[in-house]
């Protein structure tokens, strides 16, 4: 086999170029063990900062043409660890060749070499000797050969590893002592071995060493390690687990071991909230599961205060019943394997009956006050400087939810309305204050106390929904009615202010808040303007904003980014969503129906060649707008035949289109191909008599705006 199958990139003219045999003397493998230690990482920053780290070697790797096999990382609350397997013992030796200026440029009639000459060569940091001439299909140039013997890895692991250590970004960072650099916590120790030899690297006066650190309570001793074979068995026998994978699975079989030793493992079992395993997987380096309970009275309070709870304050998991339904237990996970079981359970159960006495407190007082009654006091809420209060926007809101609900939901607007009015009050509530996450759980809650309908207490606990992208939507039409009321609201409102979101700042979620509307309507399969509807939401403001026909358009436009970038995101045909989004965007559904109507019929070789045709009619008629044909104007037999034909398919693609029967339109449109063909072959559009010319023009208009009536086709040409 020849050597450039092999390594085809050292065989490309300009490139760096290695002689196989030499290259293959220098493919001799090692690995790299790399492990920061630090105090305790909050557990959220852990992920992101492993993934830096595997980044940021393999981009260093790749500038330094280091060879390498797998890179894993690992890490715990204490530590960030990079495993590097089959790592090259240096880098390849190499061989450049330069073009220089051409010898007539480069040397003189005496041979002497000229400034052009001597600056190429300094340049590159040689010698005007060391330059050789070439011959090239253009005549004879000047060409440097540079050849470079490849640095070992262990010479460039040491500025490898402080590039490592300054790659990181965190969320917060700090300095300390007399430090210069900053990092998320303490650096307390560094291992460093290639090969099991300990790199000669120091970081803020603190040097690599072998000795890594087990569990800082079970096992608070040095941990020496000879690389990568090693490093999980040594660790592990710290009663430190650095597998981040291997960790998570045993947190899942701690909690339910303990339910199993603490309750009957045939009638409860763990509610696993995946994000919480994540969470505490990060919190540990070695997990121990106990199972604890609490008063049955607390079991008054809604399930989602005692989940909260127990979540985001204690970081417990609640215990559930086959039937889901909430049991007076809960589990925790320790770093620790304590030895009094039962005093740690106590101590558990201690600490969250102080935060249920709490929520059982702030339940009763909020359940006194009434939403109603609280509905004026919005007004101490400021939703936005500008804007107003909270207050104004719920005025708005009910405004704009009467509107959507007398188009979507005729028979519900009354209950529209109300969840509308009632549903920013639980924002006054003692419950969201202690816990803001409950917004709309706490206002569908208090709502069914204060006798409100189901329909409306589950409307304003929905029309949060989605709360991310991806996440769930509103089930029900009222709750996403109101949803959308408010979402419309915010977003016309910051656009009207001139509060648009940049490339680094979106302080009010506005690209959330778009995907959200673009979902929502998709998912109810609605038919609504948002020209009209954003138009509306901006006149309820009044003189607060900016309510022109161009901020319409900003709007607008921001929205059918959102829609692009989400539907190519879905991995639909990027072309059929140009083609719909770029003639006109304001029905989501509508422009959908399009897409996919493009998307079926661009196989169709007739739509194909007529796209191209397409394309060539736009260039013709450029800003011609008149599509009235004089039939008296008809010369050639080509044209009389388009005309014709044009007609008729006009005659039957209306009511298609009408109908938004897209797919059928567009079949019926191919019938166009080859009059079209046949007038491009025998008219020339551009008459002499301008008369004439603009008939065809206007021939040629009524054509393209039939076409742009689905999309703009020329944008789905075959390459």
């Amino acid at each position: 086999m020849p050597p450039w199958t092999l390594f085809p990139e050292n065989y490309i003219a300009g490139q760096i170029l290695t002689p196989f045999f030499e290259r293959l003397t220098h493919i001799i493998m090692s690995e790299l063990l790399f492990e920061i230690g630090t105090e305790e990482l909050p557990a959220g920053f852990q992920k992101p900062a492993l993934e830096q780290l595997k980044q940021n070697f393999t981009r260093r790797a790749k500038e330094l043409n280091l060879a390498h096999g797998s890179v894993v990382t690992m890490g715990t609350p204490r530590r960030l660890a990079l495993l590097v397997d089959d790592l090259a013992d240096r880098q390849p030796d190499s061989r450049e060749e330069v073009m220089g200026p051409s010898k007539q440029a480069g040397f003189d009639e005496e041979g002497n070499a000229t400034k052009a000459a001597m600056g190429f060569a300094r340049s590159k940091g040689a010698d005007v000797t060391d330059l050789q001439v070439v011959e090239t299909d253009k005549g004879d140039y000047l060409m440097l050969v540079q050849e470079r013997e490849g640095i070992a890895t262990k010479e460039l692991l040491p500025a490898l590893l402080k590039d490592l250590m300054d790659g990181f970004s965190f969320a917060k960072s700090m300095r300390w002592g007399a430090n210069s650099s900053s990092f998320a916590r303490p650096i307390q120790w560094l291992v460093a071995l290639h090969n099991g030899e300990v790199i000669s690297f120091t970081h803020e006066g603190m040097s690599a060493s072998n000795t890594s650190r087990g569990h800082r309570f079970m096992a608070n001793e040095e941990v020496p390690l000879q690389g990568i074979s090693d490093y999980r068995q040594c660790l592990q026998s710290a009663h430190v687990m650095a597998d981040p994978e291997e960790r998570r699975k045993s947190v899942l079989v701690e909690i339910e071991k303990a339910v199993e030793e603490h309750l009957d493992s045939a009638t409860a079992h763990v509610a696993v909230d995946e994000d919480l395993v994540d969470t505490v997987c990060n919190l540990v380096e070695q997990p121990f599961g106990v199972c604890g309970s609490f008063d049955d009275r607390f079991l008054q309070l809604p399930d989602e205060v005692l989940i909260t709870s127990m979540r985001e304050h204690q970081k417990y998991f609640p215990v559930v019943d086959n039937d889901d339904k909430l049991l007076p237990h809960f589990v925790a996970v320790n770093n620790t394997d304590v030895k009094d079981l039962a005093l740690t359970r106590t101590g558990h159960e201690r600490v969250l009956r102080a935060r249920l006495e709490d929520a059982f407190f702030f339940f009763a007082a909020d359940k006194e006050k009434g939403l109603e009654a609280q509905f004026d006091n919005l007004t101490g809420i400021i939703f936005q400087a500008k804007l107003g209060t909270m207050l104004e926007k719920s005025e708005r809101i009910v405004k704009l939810a009467a509107i959507l609900a007398e188009k979507f939901i005729p028979e519900s607007v009354a209950e529209a309305c109300r969840a509308a009015r009632l549903c920013k009050i639980d924002l006054l509530t003692d419950m969201v204050g202690e816990f803001p996450s409950l917004q709309g759980n706490m206002g569908s809650a208090y709502a069914l106390h204060d006798g409100e309908s189901p329909a409306v207490a589950q409307a304003i606990s929905e029309h949060y929904l989605p709360k991310r992208a991806g996440a769930e939507l509103p089930a029900t039409p009222l709750g996403a009615v109101v949803g959308l009321a408010d979402r419309l609201d915010t977003l016309s409102g910051c656009f009207g202010i001139g509060q648009v979101p940049t490339g680094t700042t979106d302080p009010f979620g506005l690209r959330r808040i778009a995907l959200a509307i673009l979902h929502i309507v998709e998912h109810f399969d609605w038919s609504l303007s948002l020209h009209e509807v954003v138009h509306k939401a901006l006149s309820l403001y009044g003189d607060k904003v900016n309510g022109s026909s161009e901020t319409v358009e900003q709007v607008l436009a921001f929205i059918r980014g959102r829609f692009v970038n989400d539907q190519l995101a879905a991995g639909i045909d990027g072309e059929a969503v140009e083609a719909v989004s770029s003639v006109g965007f304001d029905d989501v559904n509508d422009s959908l129906k399009k897409i996919q109507a493009l998307i079926g019929i661009r196989g169709e070789e007739a739509f194909s060649v007529l796209a191209a045709s397409f394309k060539r009619i736009r260039n013709i008629i450029k800003d011609n707008s008149a599509t009235d044909v004089d039939g008296s104007l008809l010369r050639e037999t080509a044209e009389k035949e388009l005309a014709s034909v044009f007609d008729e398919v006009s005659g039957e693609v209306l009511p298609l289109l009408e109908n938004r029967d897209y797919s059928g339109a567009l079949s019926a449109m191919l019938a166009l191909k080859g009059p079209v063909d046949a007038f491009f072959d025998e008219v020339m559009v551009m008459d002499e008599d301008a008369a004439v010319r603009s008939n065809r023009l206007n021939l040629l208009t009524g054509i393209a705006a039939l076409f742009l009536r689905v999309g703009d086709i020329s944008k789905m040409q075959r390459s």
